[in-house]
């Protein structure tokens, strides 16, 4: 009466988790993957952020990110050397799609992302290159 049902799974591994590797003036490596000027990081994706600078933040910039499923829970804002106020209505509009918001400086930021992955939330981040900083902030899913 009942016959067995088999499946073949497509992908047999979670994809890997997105990590910032290291920044500089002219941008990031995530997961090995160079990415110049500003990016926006999505759960298993990266695409390059068209704002010159915090103030061309808006919330058409701020759209890819409520667009997505499942929802991400929180985007990393990195505004470059030091932390700048984004516009109200940006983090108004973000608020009301249920989205947090945490901005910072873009080291404290991939940081922050890098943390928030590796705890396996779902992140994404929104970063402007610190102009004249290098460093290497990965925190992989070796790091305890």
């Amino acid at each position: 009466m009942y016959q067995r049902t088999r499946i073949s799974l497509l992908q047999h591994e979670a994809s890997p988790a997105m990590y910032i590797d290291s920044y500089n003036s002219r941008g990031f490596v995530i997961n090995g993957n160079r990415v110049f000027g500003p990016c926006a990081l999505l759960p298993n994706s990266m695409v390059q952020w068209n704002v010159g600078s915090h103030q061309d933040i808006t919330e058409d910039s701020f759209s890819l990110f409520w667009m997505l499923e499942p929802r991400i829970e929180i985007v990393v804002v990195g505004t470059g050397n030091k932390i700048e106020r984004l516009h109200p209505y940006v983090l108004q509009a973000m608020r009301k799609r249920g989205i947090a918001v945490e901005v910072q400086d873009t080291p404290n930021a991939c940081a922050t992302f890098n943390f928030l992955c590796h705890e396996g939330r779902v992140t994404g981040a929104a970063l402007i290159p610190p102009p004249g900083h290098s460093s290497l902030t990965h925190v992989g899913p070796s790091a305890a």
